[in-house]
């Protein structure tokens, strides 16, 4: 099925509307803390709803689609993990980070740590952040790009990469932060009211409804747990991690007016992830299994007994089942998704680069610079994602780096009065490359346990050893 003139003009106004809001925002930046942290006076409305874009966004297609195409509603304690970050870190991180990052005007995660530390420490932390979320922006345009070539066949995933990245790097690059925090939050309600108003109605009646549901799926597709222990582990050692060392969320904390505003943004953002994304995500994967077992997708090629990647499941099944018009509204609603995690990646790429690296040698961006630095960065991303085929695999380095080689720092940093600087550098480098080894080397661990846990746990034993002997002495900023 070719796209339609109709579904493309949509989606073309969806995408000019997105620049627009870039451009309104440009003539309104004036300093760094305009470009990258919004002047530090956003509402917890639209920093809540911009934060939940960003962690849901991307991932959002790409793995709930595929854990309910896979094990039905169980897939949803996947973003339970997203609830218990975000809340978590409202009550023990926000309360720690703001007060400094106020009073000394930091831009950036890794000045966090600068503070506690020293340069050195925040240097090594801006790199591991910057190559994280440079592999970050590309997965999630490499995500979008394969999506809507399943979707709409007529365009091929270079095509795609290059509109998404595009249309992404542009209006982040003209925009900074409030730019991509106001997108976020209109990206957000048009994903909400595509899966509520057209995907999840329409799939549910398409497939039978209920009977048709029963009559297809095992009841453990319906159950909540229908899921193991060590998934669970798993889930939760990868991705509430992330609540502590990610730069976009950092960007975002700054970003508030004052500490009441983000604890209560980061209470918005767990709410929204977990039961009200994490539902709807499964349940049009759920949508998609039974979708396929009763043979809709036959006449695409994918009929049942056939191998079908799940995490294509989704996009097959709006192929198939949306008329002239929705079809360019669920686009949209996708590529709302995808972008909505690609501009933020961007952003703090951006923010790693100009003020962790170029910082520490002393030299100083003016906010044109940082705007061209931005738009290389996203260049960089884009020609990345035309040359990768495995999004996971892009993601999952990207991910697993900076969760391990940041993670025991910024818990030193909450627990200790006084972290070790050398500590916390080779904490970062030890269990980094650790967790990278053991991917790269697709190295067969113990009790199906993620590569995660063992970057970590090699990079406290590290930071603790070190510690307990107080070398610090010896290592000057």
């Amino acid at each position: 099925m070719d796209i339609h003139f109709i579904d493309l003009l949509i989606f073309v106004i969806y995408l000019v509307f997105m620049l627009g809001v870039g451009v309104y925002f440009m003539n309104k930046n004036k300093s760094k803390d305009d470009y990258y942290v919004g002047g530090r006076n956003m509402s917890a409305g639209h920093i809540g709803l911009s934060v939940v874009a960003t962690d849901v966004g991307g991932g959002f297609s790409i793995g709930l689609g595929g854990l309910g195409f896979l094990m039905g509603l169980s897939g949803s304690w996947m973003l339970f993990t997203g609830l218990l970050g975000a809340w978590i870190s409202a009550v023990f991180l926000i309360p720690k980070v703001y007060p400094i990052a106020k009073k000394h005007h930091f831009l950036t995660f890794p000045e966090s740590l600068a503070f506690h530390y020293n340069t050195k420490v925040a240097l090594m932390a801006g790199i591991i952040s910057l190559i994280g979320y440079i592999g970050f922006t590309s997965s999630q345009i490499l995500a979008g790009a394969k999506l809507a070539s399943a979707t709409f066949p007529s365009i091929s995933i270079t095509n795609a990469v290059l509109i998404m990245g595009v249309i992404a790097v542009v209006y982040t690059v003209i925009g900074g932060i409030k730019a991509v925090i106001y997108t976020d939050t209109i990206q957000w309600i048009i994903l909400m009211v595509g899966l509520i108003g057209i995907g999840i109605p329409i799939g549910y009646m398409e497939v039978g409804g209920w009977n048709g549901i029963k009559e297809i799926l095992p009841a453990s597709f319906l159950s909540l747990t229908n899921v193991s222990f060590i998934d669970m582990f798993n889930w939760i050692i990868t991705i509430v991690p992330i609540w502590f060392v990610g730069m976009t969320l950092y960007q975002r904390i700054y970003a508030c007016k004052d500490e009441k505003t983000a604890k209560k943004a980061w209470k918005i953002a767990g709410f929204f992830e977990y039961p009200i994304m994490a539902f709807m995500g499964v349940a049009l994967g759920l949508f998609s299994r039974v979708a396929y077992e009763q043979g809709m997708f036959a006449s695409i090629g994918y009929a049942p007994g056939v191998e079908l990647d799940a995490e294509l499941g989704l996009p097959l099944l709006l192929r198939s089942i949306l008329p002239v018009g929705l079809m360019g509204l669920m686009m949209s609603a996708y590529f709302s998704a995808i972008m909505s995690t690609a501009d933020s990646c961007l952003m703090a790429a951006s923010g790693n680069l100009t003020t962790d690296i170029f910082g520490y040698f002393k030299k100083s961006i003016s906010i044109k610079n940082s705007q061209f630095i931005t738009f290389l960065i996203g260049g960089l991303a884009i020609v990345l994602a035309t040359k990768m085929q495995n999004v996971l695999e892009l993601m999952l380095y990207s991910y697993a780096f900076m969760v391990s080689g940041l993670l025991v720092p910024v818990l030193g940093t909450l627990l200790l009065k006084k972290p070790s600087p050398i500590a916390a550098f080779y904490a970062m480098i030890s269990g980094g490359l650790t967790t990278l080894l053991l991917i790269i080397l697709e190295v067969k661990l113990p009790f199906g346990l993620d590569a995660n846990f063992f970057g970590i746990t090699l990079s406290a034993i590290v930071f603790s050893i070190i510690q307990l002997t107080n070398n610090q002495k010896t290592w000057k900023a």
